[in-house]
């Protein structure tokens, strides 16, 4: 049996929330209006971590930020904001987890609600090939429309994405070993379909349910201590 290392990013391998911090990258820049669109942000936000956003509301909305532009046109920007707020809030500890699980051969996955386009460079960053994201629809000039192409990789999602990836490969979840990370209640679907389930610096929630099935938690942090 192979086996499977399934890492969830934002608030897991990463210090932070990519598609929070993107906005909070565009609205410093001037590219989005502090005034209207923070408390929007804000309020996204807290609905994702109680788990009650729609989840082509909560994707679309995120995707959203980049309509009217094609990849090229947002590249400098997606560069910038990679360097300045990504790179640095990667936590060691999760690239020590992915260093482990690739030296007994894994296979490791970054799987994430967030869009392709915008966490691309964080799994470039962690040398991780295989990415199951959320897709952006572009138009016939190949700009962003703002709304998300085909099922969004969140929730029940997220595990059928994984299925649609295994089968690809001639695999199925029964046929793999698998360990998956992650923070949040939002990925409950998929952490209760794996054998090994792992709560990383969870929410309340997923720490209720974590501790009621027994499953591992681990914390990770930015410094020691």
């Amino acid at each position: 049996m192979t086996a499977l290392a399934l890492f969830d990013l934002d608030h897991t391998l990463l210090d932070g929330d990519t598609d929070v911090l993107w906005c909070e990258f565009l609205m410093a820049r001037g590219e989005l209006d502090r005034n209207a669109f923070e408390p929007r942000n804000r309020a996204m936000e807290e609905r994702y971590k109680a788990g009650t956003v729609g989840v082509r509301e909560f994707c679309d909305f995120y995707v959203g930020t980049l309509a009217g532009r094609s990849p090229a046109q947002w590249a400098a920007a997606r560069a910038a904001f990679f360097g300045q707020c990504i790179a640095p809030r990667l936590l060691p500890a999760g690239r020590d987890c992915i260093a482990r699980h690739r030296s007994k051969g894994d296979t490791v996955v970054l799987t994430t609600a967030t869009n392709r386009f915008l966490v691309e460079p964080t799994a470039a960053a962690l040398s991780i090939a295989h990415l199951i994201a959320t897709e952006c629809e572009t138009d016939a000039q190949g700009r962003f429309t703002g709304r998300v192409a085909g099922e969004p990789n969140m929730r029940e999602g997220k595990l059928a994405r994984l299925q649609t990836w295994l089968e690809a490969r001639g695999q199925t979840l029964a046929s793999q070993s698998t360990t998956f990370y992650s923070d949040s209640i939002n990925d409950a679907p998929l952490l209760r379909a794996v054998g090994t389930p792992v709560a990383v610096n969870p929410d309340a929630q997923l720490r209720a349910e974590a501790d009621a099935r027994g499953w591992a938690v681990q914390r990770w942090r930015s410094h020691p201590g």
